[in-house]
């Protein structure tokens, strides 16, 4: 795919967690993606555990979970991106891509972000927020904190997006 296919949504490039080198949020293109910032030291925190068994039920299926731990909200997020790998991993065994630390809401928001609060005119409240991005990175919606993996509405309307077959670019 060339940089011209890419949506404007998904146009972003940003350090992974695992080695810090730029990729590309437009190689998920095709994917049905759900975007959570997260933090180590917050009440929501356990939500990792269900983002992962989510990841693992449905990635086969074409669904991908993009991590973006921030330190914007109550100071939960204090770690450096190496100290963060190694909880997501010894804690909840987090298989799905994440990137490094960021802001999410607060000064210098990451660009893929700032596009996310565009697209659902929800900025995040909280840590843990959710934005689900369709498989042609046209639509976004936004789930509050609260929402956990496992519910019902937001797992029905993944396996609605999983259903739709994205265009063919």
């Amino acid at each position: 795919m060339n940089a011209a296919d890419c949506p404007p949504l998904l146009d972003a490039a940003l350090p992974t967690l695992s080695d810090d080198k730029p990729e590309s949020i437009c190689q998920y293109r095709g994917k049905v993606i759900l975007v959570v910032n997260t933090a180590s030291q917050c009440g929501y925190t356990p939500q990792y555990e269900g983002l992962e068994k989510l990841y693992k039920r449905y990635k086969d299926k074409g669904l991908v979970i993009l991590g973006f731990p921030s330190n914007d909200f109550g100071g939960q997020e204090p770690g450096s991106n190496k100290e963060i790998a190694k909880f997501c991993e010894a804690n909840y065994g987090v298989s799905f891509p994440m990137f490094t630390k960021t802001s999410v809401a607060k000064g210098a928001v990451n660009p893929f972000y700032a596009k996310l609060i565009k697209t659902t005119g929800t900025p995040p409240a909280w840590n843990f927020h959710k934005y689900l991005v369709d498989r042609n990175g046209a639509k976004a919606w936004s789930y509050d904190t609260a929402t956990e993996p496992s519910d019902r509405k937001l797992v029905k309307e993944i396996e609605r997006l999983l259903a739709e077959k994205g265009d063919s670019k």
